[in-house]
Formats: C-alpha cells, sequence, structure tokens
C-alpha cells in the first residue's frame, strides 16, 4: 500500500506537470506563455495570447488533472487523506512542472479539478462564486480570489472530513500565494480585465 500511494502521487504530480497551456502556445501561435502576459502557462494567459478555443480547451484539461488524480487515488481505495495528497499533489505539479523549470500556472483549474474529485458540490459553489465575481468585475484573478478565500468556509459548512478541510486551507494558500502579484495590482487599481493585455 506504502509503495501503492507513492505511485500514485507522483502519477499525480506528473498529471499536474502536463504543460497544456505552454503547449497550446508552442504549438498554435510558436510563442512561450511563461515570456508573454503574466507569464503563466493557465488558461487565462492563454486567452489573453492564443484565443478563446484554445484557452478553453486548456481549462478543461487543467480541470481534468486536478479530478483525475483524486478519482485514481480512491479507485485504488485509498483514504481520504491520501486522496488529498494525490490531488495536492497534481496542484504542485501545475505550480512547479516538471517540464518548464519549474514555472507553471497558477493552480486555479486545477484546484477546481481537485475540489470537483474530493467534493464537486464544494467544487461547484466556489465555481459558481467564481462565475459570478467575474461576470460582475471582468476581472479574472479578482474572481480566483474570492473563489479561494470562500474555499475553507464552504468546505466546512459542507461538513466535509478533516481532511479535506486541511486539504482546503493548504488550496487556497497555494492559490492566494501565486496570485500575489495580481493581488498587488487589484489593490493598485491596474488590474487588466478579460480583453485588455496584462
Amino acid at each position: 500500500m506504502i509503495l501503492t500511494s507513492l505511485l500514485l502521487l507522483a502519477i499525480g504530480y506528473l498529471l499536474g506537470s502536463t504543460p497544456s497551456g505552454y503547449l497550446a502556445g508552442r504549438w498554435l501561435k510558436g510563442i512561450d506563455l511563461r515570456e508573454c502576459g503574466s507569464g503563466s502557462t493557465g488558461a487565462t494567459n492563454v486567452l489573453r495570447n492564443v484565443g478563446k478555443g484554445p484557452a478553453l480547451v486548456v481549462f478543461l484539461v487543467d480541470v481534468g488533472k486536478g479530478t483525475l488524480a483524486v478519482l485514481l487515488a480512491r479507485s485504488f481505495g485509498l483514504n481520504d487523506w491520501l486522496q488529498v495528497l494525490a490531488g495536492l499533489a497534481a496542484l504542485a505539479g501545475h505550480i512547479w512542472p516538471l517540464w518548464l523549470g519549474w514555472k507553471g500556472g497558477k493552480a486555479v483549474a486545477t484546484g477546481l479539478g481537485m475540489l470537483l474529485g474530493l467534493a464537486w458540490p464544494v467544487g461547484l459553489a466556489c465555481f459558481g462564486l467564481f462565475m459570478a465575481t467575474i461576470s460582475l468585475s471582468r476581472i479574472v484573478s479578482l474572481s480566483s480570489v474570492v473563489a479561494a478565500i470562500s474555499l475553507p468556509a464552504l468546505m466546512v459548512i459542507s461538513g466535509s472530513s478533516s481532511a479535506y478541510v486541511v486539504v482546503s486551507l493548504v488550496a487556497s494558500l497555494m492559490v492566494l500565494w501565486r496570485h500575489r502579484s495580481n493581488i498587488e495590482r487589484l489593490l493598485a487599481g491596474t488590474e487588466p480585465t478579460i480583453g485588455q493585455k496584462s
């Protein structure tokens, strides 16, 4: 079981490391997203520099990475804590991908995927908050920050296990840390809206 757990954690990390946004930029525009816009390889930077269709595909792939890591762990009978670790491994892989010199995305979509795998009602509630905020503000980073801050409270309200509550706190902090430059721009009033270049 120890070897199985370690293998599934490694698989979770490798899933998260799949550089979907980077590949979209390279294949479709011949650009390195790490040198464009925000420097992130996530769906938002793909939207701004490659296009809407590729951004949607990247978003769905990144969500799938987080969900698949959790569901694989569950299918092998791993407990809640190990399922959580598999999801966090996918998040870590997305943020610090092996293939891209440890510089990846901000883990919002992959974090959503992890939540959908662990506790789908909480995942959908977070996505709802994200969409409501983006419809009002048209600022992706603000929507991500609102969803991240709300996550631990939603997990507690849902009555989820202590493992899920802990992972919600960790995932929230990871997302907020990755958005620290965005938060500075939000406070300064200089964060771009959808359709603007960052």
